[in-house]
């Protein structure tokens, strides 16, 4: 989303150094928001504010700019998106088969939601507040909400 509030984008390269310090050496990678994602089932393409694979990168064609197997899609809420990124685009997501998590961050609190795939059911972890820590098992990673918070230490609480 072009012209995002600065607190977004705060919370979104705060995930993308956290995130990239843990698979540092690794064989996932992380992207930011420019990296287009799609969905075979309808053919609906996508940019989520962060996208990390684990798997061999698949793109749809030789431009090699919309990736086709996603293992964590993270998006940051706002109030002018949260229906969505809720609702339809979530829907759309879960019919990725490489989909393992699917994180969502507020923009407006200190808040951080977890959908992780087990087998058919999607499984809801959530944390709020400062002290608040999730878990991602696709990476192996726990994260604290101070670190991806920690530029915007002014939310509601």
């Amino acid at each position: 989303m072009s012209g995002a509030s600065k607190e977004h984008n705060k919370i979104v390269a705060s995930t993308i150094v956290e995130i990239g310090q843990h698979l540092k050496g690794k064989s996932c990678s992380i992207m930011p928001s420019d990296t287009r994602v799609y969905n075979p089932l309808n053919t609906l393409l996508t940019y989520p504010d962060v996208v990390v694979t684990c798997e061999e990168e698949k793109y749809l064609d030789n431009e090699f700019d919309t990736l086709l197997n996603p293992t964590i899609i993270i998006e940051v809420l706002s109030k002018s998106t949260e229906d969505y990124d809720r609702g339809t685009k979530f829907a759309i997501y879960r019919s990725i088969p490489s989909l393992k998590h699917y994180v969502l961050f507020s923009s407006l609190q200190y808040l951080a939601e977890v959908y992780t795939r087990d087998g058919d059911t999607w499984v809801l972890t959530t944390a709020n507040g400062w002290d608040g820590t999730l878990f991602l098992s696709a990476i192996d990673y726990h994260f604290k909400l101070s670190d991806v918070y920690l530029q915007v230490p002014n939310l509601e609480v």
